[in-house]
């Protein structure tokens, strides 16, 4: 994702380190555009860094029921937990079924995805679209005939994502970097890197954002 700005403008690199799987990286997503807008002035360029909350996932996925009640295990605490998603999202526009998500996917395929979008000038796409076959319509994002599937919806070659996933191409290359991350110090996401200095953690608001994309931009 790119925001032009007047000729001769070197535009702000801006990290943004997330799972596709996390509700919080689908609101933060939506409020990173939302901060960006603030400042439609600044030239940005923003990169999709991939994080894996769950890498230990087995690739064809886990029953989500199961695998959430494992990990949450008081019922009432998990529900309050929905409910504050459910209002967070609604902010940004977003109409979450997160009750109802059938698979936890390993979301290595889909990063792997995303990656060759960026390639191509599609990154936003692919994730944005990859985010609503999860969290709305309900697809397995783990499945590589689902992704493939999204890959043709926004223009990229079938057959070409099909055969790229099955043959595991940077699927090291993505794992590397989701370590990297967490070298880094990285333990929680959405992690959102202005400039490649100013930090912020977290589905922070949409004026937060544009506070530390200014900062961002006096420093440089």
């Amino acid at each position: 994702m790119t925001q032009t700005a007047p000729a001769g403008t070197e535009p702000l690199k801006i990290d943004f380190i997330a799972d596709v799987v996390c509700p919080w990286c689908y609101i933060g997503w939506e409020r990173l555009k939302a901060a960006l807008a603030l400042r439609p002035d600044i030239a940005t360029e923003v990169t999709w860094r991939p994080f894996q909350l769950d890498p230990a996932i087995p690739e064809e996925g886990v029953d989500r029921a199961a695998y959430m009640a494992a990990k949450f295990r008081d019922p009432e605490r998990r529900a309050q937990a929905l409910q504050v998603l459910d209002s967070e999202a609604a902010t940004v526009g977003l109409s979450l079924k997160l009750a109802d998500i059938p698979i936890s996917p390993n979301t290595n395929a889909a990063h792997r995805l995303i990656r060759w979008a960026q390639g191509v000038g599609l990154q936003a796409q692919a994730l944005e679209a990859i985010m609503a076959a999860y969290f709305v319509e309900l697809r397995d994002i783990g499945d590589p005939m689902v992704l493939a599937d999204i890959a043709e919806s926004i223009g990229m070659e079938r057959m070409a994502v099909l055969q790229a996933l099955s043959e595991g191409a940077d699927k090291d290359a993505v794992t590397r970097e989701h370590v990297m991350a967490v070298q880094a110090g990285v333990s929680g996401v959405p992690f959102t890197i202005f400039g490649g200095r100013i930090a912020v953690h977290g589905a922070e608001t949409p004026e937060r954002l544009a506070k530390a994309l200014n900062t961002a931009v006096v420093e440089a």
